[in-house]
């Protein structure tokens, strides 16, 4: 069932939520919320997307609210903690932020910042916490030579990568990427999340043999059925992730993750650390590495307290209104 373009428009919320710490070039997470048969859901595709890539995520947000969803086979899912692209002497207060972890998701490739710099933090991280197991993420933010350089480094360090994910922007530097890594005798593996979320077919880089391991967030994907769809498709190790959602977000992607077969790796879902703010009344974050399975409660007056600004609410108004026709909502 999807409702009415009307009555979304008519029962929609906008809030705006700042963060802790600078991520993504953001320091708040502007998003839009509504309330279906099912609770409450979230809007969540960042300003700067075009309105075909938002009304994707519509889908799925019209999904979590309204559509019918899949049995969960799992009651609790472990995820990874997650480090922006912070300076060393900042890794500490953010991570002892994250409790208990056994997995490090640590940001690279920040516009203005080295190779260097992202030497400095993964070393920082290392050093103080010498039996989590690294990942790397830089969306998309090195060209083949630095992420190859950074490699390079690392092995030098005695540093061992669980995976790197989406280091090289497009399908064709992945493959490059992977052919290059097996020139050096190394076995890092590379994950794809840019590749598979910002393509017209989610499936052509592991066709390309371009990625290890595809990182899904059900969210961009179209919705939980989609991504499981994609998930049942292929034959890679998934790593289920979230969008820098709120916990009402964060809530649907962690029920995709507890309805995958099989999760061979933590899950990217440790994100609401880094905000200084929820919708809910008790946020998933997760408790000894381990986020329970379950669609939390929204407190009503922090819809109150974070909302946007009115030209902002004007602003997503318009774009509901534009996208909603996009995927064919009845006005």
């Amino acid at each position: 069932m999807n409702p009415r373009l009307s009555d979304l428009v008519s029962g929609s919320r906008v809030v705006s939520i700042p963060l802790r710490t600078k991520f993504r070039g953001i320091t708040e997470r502007e998003l839009l919320v509504f309330e279906g048969p099912n609770g409450f859901s979230e809007w969540a595709a960042f300003t700067e997307y075009s309105d075909e890539e938002a009304a994707t995520w519509l889908t799925a947000a019209i999904e979590w609210g309204y559509g019918n969803l899949p049995t969960p086979k799992r009651t609790s899912v472990p995820v990874n903690a997650i480090l922006p692209a912070v300076a060393p002497q900042d890794v500490s207060k953010i991570l002892t932020r994250a409790g208990k972890f056994t997995t490090v998701k640590i940001k690279t490739a920040e516009k203005g910042q080295s190779v260097s710099d992202d030497l400095a933090r993964i070393l920082e991280v290392q050093s103080q916490f010498p039996e989590a197991k690294i990942r790397l993420d830089a969306n998309g933010g090195f060209n083949i030579s630095q992420a190859m350089e950074l490699l390079e480094k690392l092995s030098f360090e005695g540093i061992e990568l669980e995976y790197f994910e989406q280091p090289v922007a497009t399908i064709a530097e992945l493959a490059e990427m992977k052919i290059e890594i097996s020139k050096t005798g190394q076995t890092t593996l590379i994950a794809a999340d840019e590749s598979v979320r910002k393509s017209s077919d989610p499936l052509a880089v592991e066709l390309a043999g371009a990625a290890d391991i595809l990182v899904l967030k059900s969210a961009p994907l179209g919705g939980i059925a989609a991504a499981l769809q994609i998930a049942a498709s292929s034959k890679l190790p998934i790593v289920p992730s979230s969008a820098m959602q709120s916990s009402i977000g964060l809530g649907a992607e962690l029920h995709f993750a507890a309805c995958l077969d099989e999760l061979a790796f933590d899950a990217g879902l440790g994100t609401m650390n880094l905000f200084a703010g929820d919708l809910v009344k008790d946020s998933l974050r997760p408790v000894d590495g381990v986020l329970e399975v379950i669609r939390p409660e929204v407190a009503t007056s922090a819809l109150d307290t974070l909302k946007a600004e009115d030209h902002r609410y004007d602003w997503w108004i318009a774009r509901l209104d534009r996208c909603g026709r996009l995927i064919g909502l009845e006005a």
